[in-house]
């Protein structure tokens, strides 16, 4: 199979950013219906419960499906994590600006940028760990 277009891999990125961005906004809603510590809890263990599905939806796309080298799988997973997380940053930027927030603005600015590189660097080298791991399995037309 050739290479992916552009389109096509950036359509992926910013679909899998965006289901980050559900999920993180709506997990964010639902704990505060957590009135307990363990309901809070297990809202957030479904928040990341969530994501990792989404995470290993996005590994097997592009290394099974796409059949990207390593790198590649690794840079793309990666990519839709920071844009989540860059989403999520905007949103609790646009909220300080119209609420009145204990913290800083600045705080917020700086956000933008922390984290996604936050959650970038993770997820890059754990998608690479995963992304090698799914080399070793043979691809379907070598079987």
């Amino acid at each position: 199979m050739e290479r992916q277009p552009l389109s096509t891999t950036v359509l992926v990125v910013l679909s899998v950013g965006v289901a980050y961005f559900i999920i993180g906004y709506v997990f964010g809603e639902l704990d505060d219906l957590g009135v307990t510590p363990r309901g809070v809890f297990l809202w957030r263990l479904g928040a990341w419960v969530a994501s990792g599905f989404v995470f290993v939806a996005h590994l097997w796309l592009e290394s099974k499906r796409f059949r990207n080298p390593t790198l590649r799988v690794a840079l793309h997973a990666s990519l839709g994590v920071a844009f989540g997380a860059f989403l999520l940053a905007v949103l609790a930027t646009f909220h300080a600006a119209w609420i009145k927030s204990s913290a800083p603005f600045w705080r917020y600015l700086v956000a933008l940028v922390a984290w996604p590189m936050f959650t970038a660097v993770p997820a890059f080298l754990c998608a690479l760990v995963v992304a090698i791991a799914l080399d070793r399995f043979p691809k379907p037309a070598e079987r």
